[in-house]
C-alpha cells in the first residue's frame, strides 16, 4: 500500500513525497480512511507510529478540496512542544496546499499572546493548541470557532493526567455540536473511555499495539547501586556511536545535576526540564535535532513532547513509576520501524516497579552484567522487601574502586 491508495490530491502528494512519507504505517492505513469517510473515532496507539500524520493528511485533504474560509480544524495538544512539532508537521505536508496553521501555547510574555491573537484573527485553516491558552483567546474574542469541522485530541490520556479535563470539556462547549471528533491516546484508561463517551458520536475504535513497545527497540537493563549508575553511564557514552541520546530522569532537580556531571566528564548535553523559557526549550530541540547537541537529559514531559526520529538509544537513569511511561519513553527510539536501544538502570528500590513494566510488556528484559571494573550490582528479587540482604552487599559493592570513581560521583 502506498499513499496514492488514498486519492489525495495533487498538492497534498507533493508535501507527503517532500516530507519523504513512502508507505503508510499500520495507524495510518487504518485511521485515514476512517477519517475520510467523515466517521468520529477513537484510536489507541503507541508513541512512534505515525499517528499525527494520520489524522492531519485526512484533515487537510479535506480542507484543500473545500472552498471554506474559515478555522476548518483544531487540535489540542498537552505540552507547547507537542503542540510545535504537530504545527511544523502540518506546515511541511501543507506547503504546496497554500493551507495555514498556527500553534497556540502559554509561556512568553504579552507580545506572544498578541501575535498569536492577530494570526488568528487574520485567518489560519488549523489550530493547534494547548487547551488553558486557547481558552484565554475564546474569552477574548480573538477567534470564532462557530465554522469549526474537525476536532483532535492528541495524547487525550496525557492531558487528563495533567488536569486539563475540565479546560477541554470548556472548550467543547464553544464549539458546534455537529463536527468530526477524533480522539487519539496511548493508553485506555476508564477515564478516557467516559470523556469519549461524552463527546464522540458513534465512534470507529482502532487499536494498534497497545502498551507495547515497538519491535525494532532493543531492551537492555543493568542492575545497579546509585553509586555505579555515573560510572555506567560515562562506560556506555564514551567512545560509543551513538549520535542522538536521550537520558530519562526522575525529577528535575536530578535532571540539572546529571546535566553538570556529564559536562564535567566532557560529554556534550543539556538539561531540558520546566525552569528553562521556551526559546530555551525550542533552541534545546534544534541542536537536537540538527545533531549539533548529541544528548538531552529531562523528566518524563520530554518523553511525551519530542517528536524526532533517528534517536539512537534512550537511557532511563531511573526506572519510570508508571509502566506505561516506561513506553513512553523508550518510544522515542525506533521511531517509523526503525531500530534502536533503551538501556534502564535499577536499583534496589525501583526493582518491584522494573518487574510491573516486564508483566505489562509480557517478557523479560535482558540483565546485562556491569562493566568488571565497576564490580557487582545488587540481585535482581523484585519480590524481596526493602532494607533485605542486597542492603548489606552495597557496603562492598565494588572491593576494587576504579581511580576516577571518586572524582566522578555526582556532588
Amino acid at each position: 500500500m502506498t499513499f496514492y491508495d488514498f486519492n489525495f490530491n495533487e498538492q497534498l502528494m507533493e508535501g507527503i513525497q517532500s516530507m519523504g512519507y513512502r508507505t503508510p504505517t499500520p495507524i495510518q492505513q487504518q485511521t485515514i480512511p476512517v477519517i475520510l469517510n467523515h466517521k468520529d473515532l477513537i484510536a489507541c496507539a503507541q508513541t512512534g507510529t505515525g499517528k499525527t500524520a494520520s489524522y492531519l493528511l485526512p484533515i487537510l485533504q479535506h480542507i484543500a478540496t473545500s472552498d471554506r474560509k474559515h478555522v476548518s480544524a483544531l487540535i489540542l495538544a498537552p505540552t507547547r512542544e507537542l503542540a510545535l512539532q504537530i504545527d511544523q508537521l502540518a506546515e511541511g505536508i501543507a506547503y504546496f496546499t497554500g493551507l495555514s496553521s498556527i500553534a497556540v501555547y502559554g509561556g512568553g510574555d504579552g507580545m506572544v499572546f498578541e501575535q498569536q491573537r492577530k494570526a488568528m484573527i487574520d485567518g489560519v485553516d488549523i489550530i493547534i493548541a494547548t487547551p488553558g491558552r486557547l481558552l484565554a483567546h475564546l474569552s477574548s474574542d480573538s477567534v470564532q470557532l462557530n465554522h469549526l469541522e474537525y476536532l483532535v485530541l492528541d495524547e487525550a490520556d496525557r492531558m487528563l493526567d495533567m488536569g486539563f479535563y475540565d479546560d477541554i470539556m470548556k472548550v467543547i462547549s464553544m464549539l458546534p455540536a455537529r463536527r468530526q471528533t477524533l480522539l487519539f491516546s496511548a493508553t485506555m484508561p476508564p477515564k478516557i473511555r467516559t470523556l469519549a463517551n461524552r463527546i464522540l458520536h458513534q465512534p470507529e475504535e482502532i487499536n494498534i499495539a497497545i502498551s507495547q513497545p515497538a519491535s525494532g527497540i532493543d531492551q537492555q537493563a543493568y542492575l545497579t547501586f546509585d553509586e555505579q549508575k555515573i560510572p555506567l553511564i560515562e562506560h556506555l557514552l564514551k567512545g560509543a556511536s551513538y549520535a542522538s541520546i536521550l537520558i530519562f530522569a526522575s525529577r528535575k532537580d536530578k535532571v540539572k545535576e546529571l546535566e553538570k556531571t556529564l559536562r564535567k566528564l566532557h560529554i556534550k548535553a543539556k538539561a531540558f526540564h520546566s525552569d528553562l523559557d521556551q526559546q530555551e526549550r525550542q533552541e534545546i530541540l534544534l541542536e537536537f535535532k540538527n545533531r549539533s547537541l548529541p544528548v538531552i537529559i529531562g523528566t518524563d514531559v520530554l518523553s511525551r513532547g519530542i517528536d524526532i526520529e533517528g534517536i539512537d538509544l534512550v537511557v532511563n537513569f531511573d526506572v519510570p513509576p508508571d509502566p506505561e511511561d516506561y513506553i513512553h519513553r523508550i518510544g522515542r527510539t525506533a521511531r517509523a520501524e526503525t531500530t534502536g536501544t533503551a538501556i534502564t538502570f535499577i536499583n534496589e528500590r525501583d526493582q518491584r516497579r522494573f518487574a510491573a513494566i516486564e508483566a505489562l510488556i509480557g517478557r523479560e528484559i535482558t540483565k546485562i552484567a556491569l562493566p568488571e571494573e565497576l564490580g557487582t550490582g545488587p540481585e535482581y528479587n523484585p519480590v524481596r522487601k526493602r532494607g533485605g540482604d542486597n542492603r548489606k552487599k552495597k557496603k562492598n559493592w565494588h572491593k576494587k574502586k576504579p581511580a576516577h570513581r571518586k572524582q566522578d560521583k555526582p556532588k
